[in-house]
């Protein structure tokens, strides 16, 4: 339970840290990251999962970089519910989806060397 805490409130740093650096990319607060994690989250399990299945084709031929516009989309859709998380450009979602899939490779990293 608290690895899934700790992921949690590492994404909404990752979000936060993101929002800071991409032009497009706005997150008003905190409590806004931590809800538009969850959205995230929900969506990519769904729509994303669902788009990643029926794009595959596409994807493989791009060697995954396709996947990226997905979560960018995926980004972009869930900015439109969640209050205090805004996408306003497609290359504000692009780069977003770029910076977080960097982000979460980082945090993946340090997780997997704390382990040893």
């Amino acid at each position: 339970m608290l690895r899934i805490l700790l992921q949690w409130i590492l994404n909404a740093i990752a979000l936060l840290l993101v929002s800071y650096y991409v032009p497009g990319f706005h997150v008003s607060n905190f409590v806004s990251a931590l809800i538009a994690v969850v959205v995230i989250g929900l969506f990519n399990a769904t729509l994303g999962l669902l788009l990643k299945f029926v794009t595959l084709p596409l994807g493989i031929l791009s060697f995954g970089l396709f996947f990226l516009v997905i979560n960018a989309i995926i980004l972009w859709f869930s900015s439109k519910f969640v209050p205090g998380f805004s996408v306003t450009t497609w290359k504000g979602a692009f780069l977003g989806a770029l910076a977080l899939a960097i982000l979460h490779l980082l945090f993946g990293f340090i997780k997997g060397k704390a382990k040893a």
